[in-house]
């Protein structure tokens, strides 16, 4: 066992995942395992892998970050014309990946997703330095850029554009909503023998099972 893991296990965080100590709700349960992270000031603890497809099958994954969660869903903002985008206007299914090693933990989330409202999107946007306001305004995120200085051409554009007033909500740019059909939480163990509990939507309520590590 590393040295760091002998600490969190010493700590009582580590190790082993046992259905009689986790919620009924899945989403109850990563908010438990989110607030854990995030109290132990783990770098980026928001951060997580969005795995979408396009209509036939070609997969595409980056990093992005949470923004909120709740009974709902998971909500992330972006470029709606960019190639995630696009992809979930033709697939709109995605699954997303939550790790966070120092911890030995792993939450898998797959689901539908589908747009934030424009009033949703525009709180959230307008909450957001203004600099990354006017970068969502410039950027044709994943369309080809010749040269960088054509994007910071577009930046002072946008710049003196909206010197002086708010930069508004483009309508190409917002938030999406991945409503879970399937959670997974995963606890590593120094033996490999990992604990993995499972929730699957049903009718009225969520499933829970354990998986084989």
């Amino acid at each position: 066992m590393s040295l760091l893991a002998r600490f969190y296990s010493l700590k009582g965080l580590l190790f082993g995942l046992n259905e009689r100590d986790v919620s009924p709700d899945p989403i109850e349960q990563f908010q438990r395992w989110f607030d854990k992270s995030s109290s132990l000031g783990l770098p980026l603890a928001n951060a997580f892998i969005l795995a979408t497809a396009t209509r036939d099958g070609q997969p595409g994954a980056r990093t992005l970050l949470l923004k909120d969660v709740d009974e709902k869903g998971f909500v992330f903002y972006t470029n709606y014309d960019s190639r995630k985008g696009g992809e979930l206007a033709e697939n709109p299914r995605a699954a997303m990946v939550f790790h966070w090693a120092e911890l030995f933990r792993q939450v898998r989330v797959e689901g539908r997703v589908e747009k934030t409202s424009e009033e949703e999107s525009n709180a959230y946007f307008q909450s957001r330095p203004r600099g990354s306001r006017i970068g969502a305004w410039a950027s044709k995120q994943s369309s080809v850029l010749e040269r960088r200085e054509d994007l910071e051409a577009q930046v002072r554009e946008i710049q003196r554009k909206y010197r002086g007033q708010e930069v508004p909500l483009p309508p190409f740019w917002g938030g999406y909503l991945l409503v879970p059909s399937r959670i997974e939480f995963w606890q590593g163990r120094p033996s490999r023998l990992h604990d993995r509990i499972c929730y699957e939507r049903e009718t009225g309520g969520w499933k829970m099972s354990r998986l084989s590590p």
